[in-house]
């Protein structure tokens, strides 16, 4: 799932961004609020975390921009002020949830995982293929009923080929949506990672789920 960042404080955007990554997250950050509306506006975000005070345009602004141009990302507004009516405020803007600064990370992480839990359909919350389950809101994935043991981005990659049975997907999509990078030829960082997967996800099973289009990319589906 993608997340936009949009706060101006860079060590507290460093800081969010790494955790987020951390949890298995792919994680965009816009530190103004012109920057950060182009972005939202241009790309599909799952969710957005916005802070209010803002230079080009404020929190409240750029929310009111999304909820007009009818972008369905959620939306979390940070903001150091705890006055009451700041928060009800941004609930009638049409704010998901809202979070004083300072705060615990794990807080913020629990009130992401909320959110996005209770917007995505209950037939999304797990893919299956063959005996492979992920379990996307938990961030576990088994085989034939055993736990395999995934890093965060390892799970990001099997998730986004799982999501796309079928489909062939380029190094290039690949790169772009697990590393937030633009893919260089000479490097070989998809390939590495996913033959890393397959050791996993794979290499100790009979039926194998991802493979290799020569050329072209890789896919996801169940073939012996």
């Amino acid at each position: 799932m993608k997340i936009l960042v949009i706060d101006d404080e860079v060590k507290t955007a460093k800081f969010l961004k790494k955790g987020l990554s951390e949890a298995g997250y792919v994680v965009d950050v816009a530190e103004d609020g012109l920057e950060g509306l182009h972005l939202a506006l241009e790309v599909e975000f799952d969710l957005i975390i916005l802070d209010v005070m803002l230079p080009g345009q404020d929190g409240w602004h750029v929310l009111a921009r999304l909820i007009e141009a009818g972008r369905k990302a959620l939306v979390l507004m940070l903001t150091a002020r705890d006055a009451v009516h700041e928060r009800v405020h941004g609930f009638e803007l049409g704010a998901d949830d809202y979070l004083v600064k300072p705060f615990a990370f794990s807080e913020l992480l629990a009130r992401v995982r909320s959110l996005l839990r209770r917007s995505t359909p209950r037939a999304q919350e797990t893919i299956r293929m063959a005996d492979l389950e992920i379990d996307l809101l938990r961030h576990r994935a088994t085989r034939a009923g055993q736990k395999i043991d995934l890093t965060a981005k390892e799970f990001v990659l099997l998730t986004l080929l799982a999501r796309r049975p079928g489909e062939v997907l380029s190094r290039t999509l690949i790169a772009e949506t697990v590393w937030d990078m633009n893919f260089d030829s000479d490097t070989n960082v998809v390939d590495v990672n996913v033959r890393r997967l397959r050791g996993k996800v794979d290499d100790p099973f009979t039926v194998k789920l991802i493979h290799t289009v020569r050329g072209a990319g890789y896919v996801f589906e169940a073939e012996t």
